[in-house]
C-alpha cells in the first residue's frame, strides 16, 4: 500500500517534469519577478488563528511547515527535556525521518535525515545546520557540532529533504537550532545539577534579566563523565551570552557569543562478533595512544531585525566562528585552526493584491568564507612507541580558502477564498576552493610533490515549487524541490600517491517530490503529519579505497551512480487533559518511518575511472532501516509528579553495497520520573531517569559503504572488521535537581 502510493506520486512527478522540463527555470523566474506588490488592507485568515489545545510545539510546527512548503517537524523545550539534554541523540531519535549517531561519549554527532548523511566517518556532510538563523555549517559544507551547548537549545526545526532554494547546499535537509532568553520580566537565577552512571556530573548556572526593551542571558555549563568504555571519558566547559535589544519600535538587535572547550576520548571501533557478545571494550590501536579530540570553539553573531515598512522587513546577520582542533586517532595526529565568517540577509515582503489575493515574498543571500590551517602526521603503527610518526615526508601542512555564495527568492501567492497557495522559488549556489601546500617549498622535503590546487564549481540552480491548501485545520502540501552537494575541498583533491586534482568530480544532485499533510483533529487535541516522498539522487559521491599497480593504498572520491529513496513518514500526537482530577494530562505520541531506498545505477570505481565488473543496482542503500519507530506516553499530575516513557526501535540495516553484511536492529526503553512545583520564588524540578532499561545490545555509530572493513594497526582484533561503536548494553541512570529563583 505504501509503495503503491509512492509510485503513484512518482508517476505524477514524471508527467509534470516531462511537460515543463524545457521551461522550468523560466516559469519559476517569471513567477517570482512578475508578482505584483500592490498594497491593500484586507482581513487575512492564517494558521495562527487556530487555537492549539494539543502539544505546545504544534503551533510552531504548523507555521514552519507552511513557510517551507515541505515536510518540516519541530521539537520544543518539552520534547528536548524528555531525557538528559546533553544526550541530544535521545531526543532527536524520537522524530520520524531523523537518526542521530555519535562516535564518542558526548560528541561526534552524525545527523541522518531521510537516510542521508550516514556514510560519513567524521563530521556531518549533506545536511545544513543553523543556530539562531546563522549557519554553523562552513563553506566546505561540513559541520562539527562539538561547539554547541545542547542544554541551551529551546527548539529544533528539521526540514526534511532538499531545501536548497532557501538554504543552499544539502541533499539531506536542514536542522535549525534556537536558543532564546527568558521572556518573563525581572531577574532570575537558575542552577541545574545532575549526576549518574559512568561518573556523570553536570552543572549549569544561568542568569537572565528581562526588561521592557531588553533581555540578557549568561550561562556557564560544565559536564564530565568517565564514559562506559576504556578511554571514553568526556569533559566540556561552555560559556554563552545571548541578548535581545529593542532599539526602537521598528528595530531590534540580537547578540550571541560563546566559548566552548571539549575533550572527548575515542575508544575506537570493535568487530561484530565482540559487539553481539555484548562487549564494550576499547580498541587498543586507540587506547594505547590515548586517542581523542580536543576542541576550542569560539562563536559570535549579531542579528539586526528591521521593520522597514509596514509590509517589508529585513533580518541581517553577521557571524564569526573559529574551531581549534587537536585530534589523535589510530592512524594520525592532526592539528588545525578553522576560522569562518560571513553574513546572511533575508527580506520579507507581504502584500494584499486585492480582496481575493495576497502575496508573500522572501529573498536574500548568504555568503561565507572558511579558512583552515592544518597539519597531519601519520603514525607508523608501532606498539612500543605508539605516537611514532612516519616523518615529515609522510605528513601534510596546508592552508585552505573556501568560499560559498547563495542567493534566493521564494514567492507565495494565495487565493484567500480557497486558502490555496502557489509557492515558487529559485536559488543560485556557487562554491570555490583553494589550497596551498606549505611543504612545497623548494628543497624543504626532497622529492615532495606540490599538492596545491584550486577548484570552482559552476553555479547550481535549485528550484522549489509547491501547491498548498488549507482546509479547516488541515494543511495539504504537494512540492517539488531540488538540492545538491558540492564535493568538499578534501574530496576535490586526491592525495598521495596520486597527488592530483579530482578533475572529473561533479556535485551530486537530488530531485524530490513530497506530498505532506499536517493537521489537527478532535477539537485540535490530536495532531498528525504524514508525508509520502520520492527522492532521486544522481551522481552520488562516494569515497573509494583503492591501490596503485605497486600496491600503494589510497582513497579518493568518485561519482558512483544514482539511487532512489522513497518512503512514508508518520507522526501522531494527542493531549488529554482534565484539571479537576489527580491526573492532569496524558500525552501519547507515535512516530514511524518506512523506507524503501535502492541503488538504481550504482557502481564503485577503482583506478580513477575503471569500473568494477559487479554493480549494485536494486540493492538496498546502506545504513537505511526499513522501519524506524518511536512511541511515547507521558503522564502529568496536578500535584506536580510526571512520568515520561519512550520506546524506540531501529530496524536492521545493510552495511555494505552488496547487501551481504546485515546488522541487526535494536530497541531502547527510556523513562524519566520527576516532580515539578513552585515554592514561593523558587521553581523546582527534581527527577530521576534511566536509559536502556531493558539492557539491550545497541550501537551508537556504524561504518557503512566504502568505509567498512576498518582495521587498525596495533589493535587486538587482528584482521577482524572493526566497524561499529557499541552503546551501553546495561541500564544506566541519572538524576538531578533544577532550581530557578525569581528576584
Amino acid at each position: 500500500m505504501h509503495n503503491y502510493a509512492v509510485l503513484q506520486l512518482h508517476d505524477f512527478a514524471i508527467i509534470q517534469l516531462n511537460n515543463f522540463s524545457k521551461m522550468k527555470i523560466q516559469l519559476l523566474l517569471g513567477a517570482i519577478l512578475a508578482s505584483p506588490f500592490a498594497l491593500a488592507q484586507n482581513r487575512e485568515q492564517t494558521i495562527d488563528s487556530v487555537q492549539i489545545l494539543g502539544r505546545n510545539k504544534i503551533k510552531h510546527e504548523r507555521a514552519e511547515f507552511s513557510r517551507h512548503a515541505q515536510s518540516t517537524e519541530t521539537l520544543g523545550v518539552y520534547e528536548l527535556n524528555r531525557n538528559n539534554s546533553a544526550f541530544i541523540e535521545q531526543s532527536m531519535n524520537t522524530m520520524a525521518g531523523v537518526q542521530v549517531d555519535k562516535r564518542t561519549n558526548l560528541g561526534g554527532q552524525r545527523f541522518v535525515i531521510r537516510g542521508y548523511g550516514n556514510d560519513q566517518k567524521f563530521n556531518n556532510w549533506g545536511v545544513k545546520f543553523y543556530l539562531n538563523s546563522v549557519p554553523i555549517t562552513n563553506a566546505d559544507n561540513t559541520t562539527i557540532l562539538e561547539g554547541i551547548d545542547f542544554s541551551l537549545i529551546n527548539s529544533v526545526e528539521v526540514i526534511k529533504g532538499p531545501a536548497g532554494t532557501m538554504y543552499g547546499s544539502g541533499v539531506g535537509g536542514v536542522a535549525r537550532f534556537y536558543m532564546r532568553p527568558e521572556t518573563q520580566k525581572g531577574v532570575t537565577l537558575s542552577q541545574k545539577t545532575a549526576g549518574g552512571s559512568f561518573g556523570l556530573l553536570q552543572s549549569a548556572t544561568r542568569v537572565d534579566a528581562v526588561g521592557d526593551d531588553y533581555s540578557v542571558m549568561f550561562n556557564y555549563s560544565h559536564i564530565q563523565s568517565d564514559g562506559y568504555r576504556p578511554n571514553g571519558s568526556s569533559l566540556r566547559n561552555d560559556y554563552a551570552f545571548l541578548s535581545n535589544f529593542k532599539l526602537n519600535p521598528k528595530q531590534s538587535l540580537t547578540v550571541y557569543a560563546s566559548q566552548n572547550y571539549s575533550h572527548e576520548g575515542t575508544p575506537g571501533q570493535i568487530p561484530y562478533d565482540s559487539y553481539y557478545a555484548g562487549s564494550v571494550e576499547g580498541n587498543d590501536a586507540y587506547t594505547r595512544k590515548n586517542s581523542g579530540n580536543k576542541f576550542i570553539t569560539t562563536r559570535a553573531s549579531v542579528t539586526h531585525n528591521w521593520q522597514m515598512l509596514p509590509n517589508l522587513s529585513n533580518q541581517t546577520s553577521i557571524f564569526y566562528s573559529n574551531l581549534d582542533a587537536n585530534s589523535v586517532s589510530a592512524g594520525a595526529l592532526g592539528n588545525s585552526s578553522n576560522p569562518s565568517y560571513g553574513f546572511r540577509s533575508v527580506f520579507h515582503l507581504k502584500n494584499n493584491i486585492d480582496e481575493n489575493f495576497k502575496n508573500d515574498v522572501e529573498f536574500g543571500t548568504e555568503y561565507q568564507i572558511s579558512r583552515s590551517l592544518g597539519t597531519s602526521y601519520r603514525f607508523t603503527g608501532s606498539i612500543t612507541v605508539p605516537l611514532e610518526t612516519t616523518g615529515i615526508a609522510g605528513s601534510s601542512y596546508g592552508k585552505t580558502y573556501n568560499q560559498a555564495l547563495s542567493f534566493f527568492a521564494i514567492d507565495k501567492v494565495t487565493y484567500k477564498p480557497w486558502d490555496l497557495t502557489l509557492i515558487a522559488g529559485l536559488s543560485g549556489n556557487n562554491t570555490k576552493y583553494n589550497r596551498e601546500d606549505l611543504l612545497a617549498i623548494p628543497n624543504l622535503i626532497p622529492g615532495h610533490t606540490d599538492n596545491s590546487f584550486s577548484k570552482t564549481y559552476n553555479t547550481v540552480f535549485t528550484p522549489h515549487i509547491a501547491l498548498q491548501k488549507v482546509y479547516k485545520e488541515q494543511i495539504f502540501n504537494l512540492s517539488y524541490s531540488e538540492g545538491y552537494n558540492a564535493p568538499t575541498s578534501s574530496a576535490t583533491f586526491i592525495g598521495a600517491p596520486i597527488n592530483s586534482t579530482n578533475e572529473n568530480l561533479q556535485p551530486e544532485r537530488a530531485k524530490m517530490w513530497d506530498f505532506s499533510v499536517q493537521g489537527l483533529l478532535s477539537k485540535t487535541r490530536f495532531d498528525y503529519q504524514v508525508s509520502v516522498f520520492r527522492i532521486n539522487v544522481k551522481d552520488k559521491l562516494t569515497t573509494i579505497p583503492t591501490s596503485t599497480s605497486t600496491g600503494d593504498i589510497y582513497t579518493y572520491t568518485a561519482n558512483t551512480g544514482d539511487q532512489r529513496n522513497q518512503g512514508l513518514e508518520l507522526s501522531l500526537g494527542y493531549v488529554y487533559s482534565k484539571n479537576n482530577s489527580f491526573l492532569k494530562t496524558v500525552r501519547p505520541f507515535v512516530n514511524w518511518s518506512y523506507y524503501d531506498f535502492k541503488y538504481t545505477n550504482f557502481k564503485t570505481i577503482v583506478g580513477r575511472g575503471v569500473t568494477v565488473p559487479g554493480n549494485y543496482d536494486h540493492k538496498t542503500v546502506v545504513g537505511v532501516p526499513r522501519n524506524k519507530l518511536a512511541i511515547g506516553l507521558d503522564l502529568d499530575t496536578n500535584v506536580g509528579l510526571y512520568l515520561n516513557n519512550t520506546f524506540t526501535y531501529l530496524g536492521d540495516v545493510y552495511a555494505d553495497f552488496a547487501n551481504e553484511r546485515l546488522v541487526k536492529g535494536f530497541t531502547q526503553y527510556n523513562a524519566k520520573l520527576g516532580y515539578k512545583m513552585r515554592f514561593g520564588k523558587f521553581d523546582t524540578d527534581l527527577y530521576i531517569a534511566g536509559n536502556n532499561l531493558t539492557s539491550q545490545i545497541n550501537y551508537t555509530f556504524l561504518f557503512l559503504g566504502s568505509n567498512i572493513n576498518d582495521s587498525d594497526k596495533g589493535s587486538q582484533f587482528g584482521n577482524q572488521q572493526t566497524d561499529l561503536n557499541p552503546g551501553p548494553n546495561k541500564a544506566y541512570f541519572f538524576g538531578g535537581l533544577n532550581l530557578k529563583y525569581h528576584f
